[in-house]
């Protein structure tokens, strides 16, 4: 399945409870920037694979995220925000 990840916009200790598990639970990690999500991992001490997804390559690796959908749990997480409301995961 797919699960959409807030993230926080400013201090990391705003990640909810609930983000972090999802995190930590997710087969995989589509990110805008992995360096970005790569410190979001690290201040709640997990160890995930991370797919970068953003603008310049959203046409490329969606197929693949999509079918992976069908039996791995995919995060979609954002820099800062939501995904989806301006963010590569719109489409």
């Amino acid at each position: 399945g797919l699960y959409i990840v807030a993230t926080p916009i400013g201090n990391l200790g705003d990640l909810s409870p609930r983000a972090a598990d999802t995190l930590a639970r997710a087969d995989i990690i589509a990110v805008e920037d992995s360096r970005v999500t790569a410190k979001l991992l690290r201040h709640i001490g997990v160890k995930r694979p991370m797919q970068p997804y953003h603008d310049h390559n959203a046409d490329q690796v969606r197929p693949d995220l999509i079918a992976r959908m069908a039996t791995q749990a995919v995060a979609l997480a954002s820099d800062a925000g939501t995904p989806l409301i301006s963010d590569p995961g719109y489409k």
